[in-house]
């Protein structure tokens, strides 16, 4: 009998093939010149197309939302365009595709934003932190808080990215909420020390979030929107006090705006699962929408977290990265590529498009 990992899940109106997903993935090879994806990227996302749904990389909604180098954008005419030409590959492959809509906040460096402005924030807190630049790694730059008025112009930043997306074809969009970036600051206590309508309460610090939904959903239908949260990790020195608090508060707005699925990172972003017994189980309840599950899963463990219900579907990055073709492969049980972690970030097609498929190996 079929693992339900291997059978088609529906997501409103679109119909995944398979509940395995391409987790959102920094790879840093956009072009130099207007961070545009270009044919290395569309052969990349085609190569895997198998997946149920491909989530891009973070993918900045404005200049302001930069925090790496040569990160691809969704902002400019030029980068719509690259998209365009990868979703339509991804798309003639059979595949379904979503952009992971991004904006940094404080994980960012003045060498990477226009006219060298500082990077923003809910407050002008520094991480303890590094992002890559062209002059190779550096501490990021401390950052100004953005004032009550200017947040309507974030807001509409990512309700134009969401139009963006839909004009370059894709399926659908995924909300970056975690990680430490721009939503993860606000929804924090630990970055949140704002005295506005968007600090203090939970209820307060989730209504930048809610706003961000409110407006994309307008764009894309809600059951074609989903978000990505990180309630237990501490990836680019954040913290909260209260998680379960302020992530239930995160979940319920995702579930008032009626999303397709919750994407949650189970305890520290690409290290251990590490979080309170039951905790997700908890989050989990308060979304009626699917639920996708990334950290650490490998194929026993997938299999096992959908057939129980659990889970609705499994991201999985690393060993995307290596194994285009990670559905049969793990269907079949086959042997897998081991990731080059050198090759992870910049570069050029090595360790990028150039892992074998099964039948590549097997010849």
């Amino acid at each position: 009998m079929q693992a339900k990992l291997f059978t088609p899940l529906e997501l409103g109106d679109l119909t995944l093939p398979n509940r395995v997903v391409m987790a959102p993935l920094t790879r840093n090879r956009a072009h130099p010149g207007g961070d545009v994806p270009y044919a290395m990227h569309a052969e990349y996302y085609t190569q895997r197309a198998s997946a149920g749904l491909i989530i891009t990389e973070g993918t900045q909604i404005s200049a302001e939302g930069k925090g790496y180098i040569q990160t691809p954008g969704i902002h400019s005419t030029e980068q719509v365009a690259g998209w365009k030409a990868v979703t339509d590959a991804v798309h003639e492959a059979g595949g379904r595709i979503f952009a992971q809509l991004w904006h940094v906040g404080r994980i960012s460096h003045v060498s990477l934003l226009p006219d060298g402005q500082a990077p923003v924030a809910p407050s002008p807190i520094a991480a303890e932190a590094q992002t890559f630049t062209a002059s190779g790694f550096a501490e990021v730059s401390t950052p100004r808080a953005l004032e009550t008025e200017e947040i309507a112009r974030v807001v509409e930043d990512y309700r134009q990215a969401a139009q963006n997306a839909r004009e370059a074809g894709f399926d659908g969009i995924e909300i970056h909420g975690a990680n430490g970036y721009l939503i993860d600051q606000f929804l924090r206590d630990g970055t949140n020390k704002r005295t506005d309508a968007y600090g203090g309460s939970a209820e307060n610090r989730t209504r930048f979030l809610a706003e961000i939904l409110d407006a994309v959903t307008k764009v894309y239908p809600p059951k074609r929107v989903g978000v990505r949260l990180s309630p237990f990790s501490t990836f680019n020195d954040i913290a909260d006090s209260d998680p379960m608090t302020a992530f239930g508060a995160a979940i319920a707005r995702a579930n008032d705006a009626g999303l397709g699925y919750l994407h949650l990172v189970e305890g520290q972003t690409g290290g251990p699962r590490e979080f309170p017994l039951d905790a997700i189980a908890k989050l989990r309840a308060g979304f009626d929408g699917a639920y996708m599950a990334n950290n650490g899963y490998d194929r026993e463990r997938a299999i096992e977290a959908v057939q129980s219900g659990e889970v609705d579907l499994v991201a999985f990055g690393k060993l995307f990265i290596a194994n285009p073709d990670l559905v049969a492969r793990l269907e079949q049980d086959a042997p897998l590529n081991e990731p080059d972690q050198s090759t992870f970030y910049g570069g050029d097609a090595h360790g990028y498009t150039d892992y074998p498929r099964l039948e590549e190996v097997a010849a």
